[in-house]
């Protein structure tokens, strides 16, 4: 079975030290939506948190040898489903972002973890779980 995607959108951000992982970011950029899903974006606020699924764009294929990789700011080696590595079978990664704002087409937000111009492939709310 073979998969394919169209992003709905491209991040953007002036940000050059992007954080490993957003759960210690405090950096900030914008997810520019195509205008064809821009009525998706409806009931989005300021305040609350999505998700986010993206594409690792950048990410050099993935080879057999790198099931297990040693993250740098750990001390041994981890399964790669088992840790956040952008080397994976499928470069897919995921965030919990804060929307700051939004606008039209635009949803700017916090707590990035993404490079510049990254491909967008879903967006849903972040729902904690209830008490």
């Amino acid at each position: 079975m073979k998969i394919e995607m169209t992003p709905i959108g491209t991040f953007y951000t002036g940000e050059t030290d992007i954080p490993r992982h957003w759960t210690v970011s405090e950096a900030r950029g914008r997810i520019e939506v195509d205008p064809a899903y821009q009525q998706g974006l409806k009931d989005i606020e300021a305040g609350q948190q999505i998700v986010v699924l993206f594409c690792f764009h950048k990410s050099r294929e993935f080879a057999p040898d790198l099931l297990v990789q040693k993250p740098p700011h750990k001390d041994r080696p981890f399964g790669v489903f088992s840790i956040c590595s952008p080397r994976r079978p499928n470069p897919i990664g995921l965030s919990v972002l804060r929307v700051s704002g939004i606008r039209e087409n635009i949803i700017d937000v916090e707590n990035i973890d993404m490079i510049d111009q990254t491909p967008i492939l879903d967006i849903k709310p972040h729902l904690p779980p209830s008490a």
